[in-house]
């Protein structure tokens, strides 16, 4: 969510297509904006550049209960940001989430108690604004089981608030590292229903460009949720029939497609890169490009130089990895497509003639030795305030510079 110093961001928007959610009209506030004292990443800042203020200093009432129980103190500080239109219809209940330039709460509609989540984006920033553009374009045009919903939006001079669908059942990775068990006909299972959201965005000339395991969730905790992709900040939204040509250099390292790296013009396959990315971790906890020098890491992705070693690949079958080699392709157009990916025989087959090994023990130990590798390394490197947000985009998003001479370098190389 939101973007930091680091963060490419994508093209702004273009040819957006039928508006399907409803729109409430911006508020014109004030100058003297009550809620202009919003809270940063290092708490409650005087716009001003005076002290911090106090918690109710936008004319909120002083409750001691709330004051008492730091937990309701929180909600209630959050609650004094929310424009007076969206409290008016929304309880707001908890912090769930924090970006650079935004907030994310989870709320409940007041009269059918449906839990839903807002997320607060301060448009009164470039970046913020770039990135509130185009989850817009992209969200107001869909409607999938496999992507999260976009209900309504309200707008003010300065923020946008985002009604959206609460996923409450947790990211990807947690949920297997809960399970005892995880075989190839669960991650066919996965995959299928992320294909078939990825297919639908394609379909309408969307491009996620940023699809990673933290960006998939389950609906609910039920062991039978579907798979919901989130996060739209980087997506790519052209006209149907448009030239579907982006230049745009953005996306998580580690799942960063090669043409993107050279500078290449790229397709909506670059999603599919992610894919097969994402279908090696989820066979096994590790990841098919690694390194904490980045440098490295791109020559990698580059060579698409990867291998099945360790466990729990000796019990992994072929046409498992021959799924994952058709996406892991240096070649953009040898890649397969979304289509072409639903009807591979490993997941049209649900994995039936695969081994129905258990392969839930080397998966959790090799994501939670991961977790703690990234955890420790993080902690060197930053104070432990920083070492919290592990997630921020501030630091996993591509650097443009980084790419400049890596550009240079294989060039001529790639174009060969």
């Amino acid at each position: 969510m939101g973007c930091g110093t680091s963060k490419v961001l994508p093209e702004p928007p273009k040819n957006i297509q039928l508006d399907l959610v409803k729109k409430v009209e911006p508020y014109l506030a004030p100058k003297n904006d009550q809620y202009k004292h919003f809270i940063t990443d290092h708490g409650r800042i005087d716009t001003n550049g005076g002290s911090p203020a106090p918690p109710y200093a936008n004319g909120y009432p002083h409750n001691p209960a709330e004051t008492a129980d730091p937990r309701r103190h929180k909600v209630a500080k959050y609650r004094a940001k929310f424009d007076p239109r969206v409290t008016a219809k929304y309880d707001i209940k908890a912090l769930i989430g924090r970006g650079s330039f935004s907030r994310v709460v989870r709320v409940e509609h007041k009269a059918s108690k449906q839990p839903y989540a807002i997320k607060m984006i301060e448009t009164k920033y470039r970046e913020g604004r770039e990135v509130c553009e185009s989850e817009l374009s992209v969200l107001r045009r869909v409607r999938h089981t496999n992507i999260i919903q976009l209900i309504e939006v309200f707008e003010t001079q300065e923020r946008v608030y985002m009604v959206m669908e609460l996923a409450t059942g947790g990211e990807l990775f947690d949920r297997i590292i809960a399970k005892g068990s995880f075989t190839e006909r669960d991650a066919t299972h996965v995959l299928q229903m992320v294909l078939e959201g990825v297919k639908y965005l394609h379909t309408l000339g969307i491009t996620h460009r940023d699809l990673k395991p933290e960006n998939l969730l389950y609906y609910h905790p039920g062991t039978d949720s579907k798979i919901m992709i989130t996060d739209f900040g980087f997506a790519s939204a052209r006209k149907k029939g448009d030239d579907c040509l982006m230049k745009t250099t953005c996306g998580t390292p580690e799942y960063i497609a090669p043409e993107i790296l050279v500078k290449k013009p790229y397709t909506n396959s670059v999603d599919l890169w992610a894919l097969g990315v994402i279908s090696y971790i989820l066979l096994s906890g590790t990841m098919p490009f690694e390194d904490d020098n980045r440098t490295r890491l791109y020559r990698q992705i580059l060579k698409g130089k990867y291998s099945y070693s360790g466990e729990p690949w000796p019990s992994v079958s072929n046409l498992a990895k021959d799924f994952i080699d058709r996406l892991l392709m240096v070649e953009p157009s040898e890649r397969l497509t979304a289509t072409q990916a639903l009807k591979h025989p490993w997941v049209v087959s649900m994995a039936a003639s695969s081994s129905m090994k258990n392969l839930h023990r080397s998966i959790s130990q090799n994501l939670l030795k991961r977790a703690s590798s990234r955890c420790q390394s993080t902690k060197s490197a930053q104070s432990v305030r920083s070492s919290r947000s592990t997630k921020s985009t501030k630091s996993r998003r591509v650097r443009e510079r980084e790419l400049r001479e890596l550009n240079l370098r294989y060039q001529q190389h790639y174009y060969g």
